[in-house]
């Protein structure tokens, strides 16, 4: 039987990313639940049977802290799912977007994200298999945005829908820092799913969502690196 593996996720507490630690867990992965509400984030580690660490993703010492609380339990990191981002007040028209709008949605989605996975890094450098998963959007496609025939075209979500597309660009850097280790990097769009950040508006099941997460979480040395995927199919860049 070989080790367990480690896997951290980002706004876990709720919602898509509980879902992921629960089908990770199921796999037999140790699921750190990381959420920056302790006691929502305590309580959803207690369901699960797993551990928690509390984390803000836009709060680099709360990073710092999570990392060397893994490391001191573990040592290692095998998946890190960075997950956690918000929406923010959709706009009728990019013109209509406050600027501090957009400043905090890319606090989560862009810089969060790069804060969390430079402090991860070298625990999933240790890895035999490291793997990344950014959830992003097919709304950060900006072939699928300018098809005037798909039904994402009337989006035009200024601050959400460029963050997504900057954070594809981000996994592709990061891919190809790690293009010859063994770490794998890539983005997901788990589907609009019925949460609280789409006010359970959504036709799939965060259960739904978080199964395209977790597959390219435990892809093997075959599978892909630096690929943006919806439902197992790459989607336009």
């Amino acid at each position: 039987m070989g080790v367990q593996k480690r896997a951290l996720i980002t706004g876990a507490n709720k919602g898509i990313g509980f879902e992921t630690a629960r089908l990770l867990a199921e796999q037999g992965v140790t699921a750190i639940v990381a959420a920056r509400d302790e006691d929502r984030g305590r309580a959803a580690a207690a369901r699960l049977g797993q551990p928690y660490v509390r984390l803000d993703v836009t709060d680099a010492d709360s990073v710092r802290g999570a990392a060397a609380w893994v490391e001191e339990e573990f040592g290692t990191l095998d998946i890190l799912v960075n997950n956690a981002g918000i929406i923010g007040t959709r706009q009728a028209q990019p013109s209509a977007t406050p600027l501090d709008l957009v400043r905090q949605v890319y606090e989560t989605n862009v810089f969060g994200v790069v804060t969390v996975t430079n402090a991860m890094l070298p625990l999933l450098r240790r890895s035999p298999a490291g793997r990344i998963v950014n959830v992003s959007s097919e709304l950060g496609s900006m072939a699928r945005v300018l098809d005037r025939h798909h039904p994402i075209w009337g989006q035009h979500d200024l601050a959400y829908n460029s963050s997504k597309a900057a954070l594809n660009m981000i996994m592709i850097t990061y891919a190809k820092e790690l293009w010859d280790t063994p770490i794998k990097v890539n983005s997901v769009d788990p589907g609009w799913c019925a949460t609280d950040a789409t006010d359970h508006t959504g036709f799939r099941t965060a259960e739904q969502g978080a199964r395209q997460i977790v597959r390219l979480a435990t892809i093997g040395d075959d599978g892909p690196t630096a690929a943006f995927y919806l439902d197992e199919r790459p989607l336009p860049w």
